[in-house]
């Protein structure tokens, strides 16, 4: 299965949030990034300052941890999120050894 362009792979992953309802946002800042709810607004906030490859990794950590189950999603796209989200868990497993 091809690989999408960074570019290309963070427009899907946008698309993939507004089909969740959720509005994504670029800030500047000393945070991460993620998925937050502010009063009754589902937003995933992405820091300007990262780089592409990283901006991409937080939205799609952020969709998996809303949850893309019941909603189609391109299979390169889905293949992306679902490797991001056992880095994530990989991550937290070792965080926590």
């Amino acid at each position: 299965m091809p690989k999408l362009k960074t570019e290309a792979l963070i427009a899907e992953l946008e698309e993939v949030a507004t089909q969740l309802g959720l509005k994504v946002i670029y800030e500047k800042g000393d945070f991460s990034g993620g998925y937050c709810i502010l009063k009754e607004d589902k937003l995933i906030v992405i820091n300007k300052r990262f780089d592409l490859k990283h901006r991409a990794s937080t939205l799609a950590r952020s969709l998996c941890e809303v949850g893309i189950e019941n909603l189609f999603v391109k299979p390169a796209v889905r293949e992306y999120i679902d490797e991001q989200a056992e880095a994530k868990n990989e991550t937290s497993d070792s965080e926590r050894s």
